[in-house]
Order: C-alpha cells, then structure tokens, then sequence
C-alpha cells in the first residue's frame, strides 16, 4: 500500500478529524491501494494516517453503509469484492431513476447550468484526450510498466472525475436536496462497478458524444429532451458494461476471496 501522508495539524484543527480520516480512508480505496477482498489493517491506517485506531475504526463504520468495505465478525474489515451482474444490473436501474428525475427537475435549463455543463464538458473532453493517450502509448513514455500502470490510473481517476462533476452540475440545479445525497451513496457503488470492468476505459468516444448530446436537448426548446438524452446515456454505460464486458461475475461463478 503507498504512503500516505500524515493528516496536517492545521487541518485537524479546521475540520472533525472523523471527517478527515474518513476523506482519506475514501481516497485510498477509489484509487485502488488497497484490493478488492483485501483485508483492511486498522493499526496500519492509524500508523499511516498518524492518528489513533478509533478515529480510523467510526471511519470504517460509516464506510461499511456505502458499501465499499464489509465487516467479518471477529475478524475486522475487508475491500468489498467487485460487484456481481445482478448488482450491477440494480445499480444501473437505480441510477437511471436517480439521474433522470434530476434532470427532469433541472428543466427548463438556465444559462448558468448551461455554462456550468459546457466548461464541465471541456474539463472532461480533455481528461478524455489524456486516457486515450495514456492507452496508446503503453510503456513508451516510461522507463517501467509501474510507472506507466500508474499514469493509466491517474488518467482514469482524473476522466472518472471530470465525469462525475458534469452530472454533479445537473444535480446542483435540480432543486431536491434528497436526489443529491442518493446520488452521493451511489457514487461509491459506481466505483464499485469501475473495479469489475477489467478492461479499462473503452468508451471515451461515445460517452463524450452522449454528453454533448444532453448538453444540446437542454439547449432545445423541446422540454422532453433533456430527460430522454440522460435515460439513453445511462442505459448506453449499462449496455456497454454489462454486454461489452460478459467476464463480470455473476451470483453462480462468484467466489468469496
């Protein structure tokens, strides 16, 4: 597991120091140093993090609702395993119905979320341009296969990022306070299902283009567009992760690590 660094004094003294140990519990687990079914050390994280074991224990606790860690009677916390078809196909009906009630709240759009969506558009475009080249230069950039490894997940980290952030700008203008904070809970599902796509990104182009297309139907006078070009893109990520991808493990061929 990489070092992280030790949480700042000044920090502690600004914020709860639960709610900084858990950001950075959270960081190590979306950026994957610790695997799935691994088990977690608390005493480790305590000694990394430079804290004590109990804020590091509540952290867990909170962590175990979203799902990303699951807690073994007499024997502490593990990574939860990558998400099996059935879950996914779930968490993809979930978010649909979240995803679309926010952006059918958020019409008619006004040109504040319409500025919002296109420099979040142009931040997502170029994190896209970044995997495409992380991807079709392989190792050439770098003197290791860990060193590329690790830029192909920095770019991926970054575009999964600049994803979240153009529907974060929808969500802000829906106006339903308990539509954001669903979504919230299902964003560490979403990374969830991230972990079982072994192949990486390959769907740069066309989430882009269904972006862009969500984008235009807010701009269209047509007060049925937007929620349809949101539907249509929720369920293309669903097709091309669940049809795309026939290796994610299901309730029968799933075993517990």
């Amino acid at each position: 597991m990489n070092a992280q660094p030790p949480i700042p004094r000044a920090d502690i003294e600004r914020r709860g120091l639960r709610d900084l140990v858990y950001e950075h519990i959270l960081e190590i687990l979306l950026t994957g140093e610790i695997s799935p079914g691994e088990r977690v050390s608390i005493d480790g994280l305590a000694r990394q993090l430079n804290v004590s074991p109990t804020p590091v224990r509540e952290a867990l606790v909170d962590l175990e609702r979203t799902g990303l860690v699951v807690r073994e009677a007499l024997r502490g916390y593990r990574v939860s395993p990558p998400l099996e078809r059935g879950q996914l196909q779930e968490l993809f009906i979930a978010r649909e119905t979240v995803e679309t009630a926010a952006t059918r709240l958020a019409t008619p759009a006004d040109d504040e979320l319409l500025r919002a969506l296109a420099a979040a558009h142009a931040e997502h475009e170029k994190a896209g341009d970044r995997v495409r080249e992380t991807a079709e230069q392989g190792g050439e950039a770098t003197d290791s296969p860990e060193e590329a490894h690790r830029l192909q997940v920095s770019a991926a980290q970054e575009y999964f990022a600049r994803d979240r952030d153009f529907h974060d700008r929808i969500l802000e203008h829906c106006g339903n306070r308990y539509l954001v904070k669903m979504s919230q809970d299902l964003g560490a599902q979403v990374h969830r299902l991230r972990q079982a796509l072994p192949h990486g990104i390959t769907d740069v182009n066309e989430a882009l283009a269904e972006h862009r297309a969500i984008i235009e139907a807010f701009a269209s006078p047509d007060p049925t567009a937007p929620e349809a070009a949101m539907r249509h893109h929720v369920r293309m990520v669903a097709h091309r992760a669940l049809v795309e991808d026939p290796q994610t493990p299901t309730q029968e061929n799933h075993e517990d690590p």
